[in-house]
């Protein structure tokens, strides 16, 4: 049975097999019509450069930078209409420079250094715990706690909590409004106003927390436990809880000089 011509293999190496009864076409060798890229040969016998027309259908090539869908190409990037102008404009508009802001002279005062231990599965844990009271001296004062295991960070670490949580206090020339008491825990702090020239009647924490807030005459006395923590926590709550002369004679109905302290209805008589 002899083989067909379609499955005749030529002496230049394997021919591909069409379908059609057509000889193999290796690529520009002899024995065929090859079809090298671009040349004659091609669909319809036409060349197909890149971009031009050729193809089946005869259909035009695109070329790179136009549209290809029946409209004009497109418009350069920079002109845009409205986007363009609003972009140019923050471009060339002067930014306005943040005013540098005005140094703080805080007062710092630190209260009390501790060491303390943290008992784990290896052993103990030693870090020192500082209490710290920062005040402008204007009425403006708060406390923070900072642990770390040296006592410079401890205390880094507490200033930067005081100045985060420091609370205004209402002062009346150098005393306080009223007389509060306020308890904390186990500690009880009683503040008195004083007439000018007493000075601060105070000692520890309390004092520390009244002189960072700008109180110069004032009687205090501690009714319950020492703790340092809870005294100073009471002074501050006994300061925040205070009122100002003005809103509280509103209130009450009265005259300013009703509802202030003794001395100076005293010196207004």
């Amino acid at each position: 049975m002899s083989n067909s011509p379609e499955q005749q293999t030529k002496p230049n190496g394997t021919a591909r097999s069409g379908q059609g009864g057509g000889a193999g076409r290796p690529r520009g060798g002899p024995g065929g019509a090859g079809r090298p890229r671009g040349g004659p040969g091609g669909y319809g016998g036409q060349s197909r450069p890149r971009g031009g027309s050729g193809g089946p259908g005869g259909n035009a090539g695109r070329p790179r930078g136009g549209d290809g869908r029946g409209g004009d190409s497109r418009s350069p990037r920079g002109d845009r209409g409205p986007r363009a102008e609003r972009v140019e404009a923050r471009h060339t508009t002067p930014r306005e420079q943040p005013q540098p802001l005005a140094e703080e002279k805080l007062e710092e005062r630190v209260v009390d250094i501790a060491r303390v231990a943290k008992v784990v599965k290896g052993g103990r844990h030693f870090n020192f715990r500082a209490l710290v009271v920062v005040g402008d001296g204007s009425g403006m004062v708060g406390m923070g706690i900072g642990r770390a295991r040296e006592v410079t960070d401890a205390i880094r670490k507490g200033v930067e909590q005081a100045r985060k949580h420091m609370i205004k206090v209402p002062v009346t020339g150098s005393t306080i409004p009223h007389e509060v008491n306020i308890k904390y825990g186990a500690a009880q702090v009683m503040l008195k106003p004083a007439s000018p020239g007493t000075g601060v009647i105070a000692g520890g924490g309390v004092r520390a927390v009244l002189e960072a807030a700008g109180i110069r005459d004032v009687l205090t006395k501690s009714l319950g436990s020492n703790n340092v923590l809870n005294v100073v926590a009471a002074t501050l709550e006994g300061l925040q809880s205070l009122k100002e002369v003005e809103t509280e004679s509103q209130r009450r109905g009265k005259a300013v000089a009703d509802v202030s302290p003794f001395w100076k209805r005293r010196s207004n008589g």
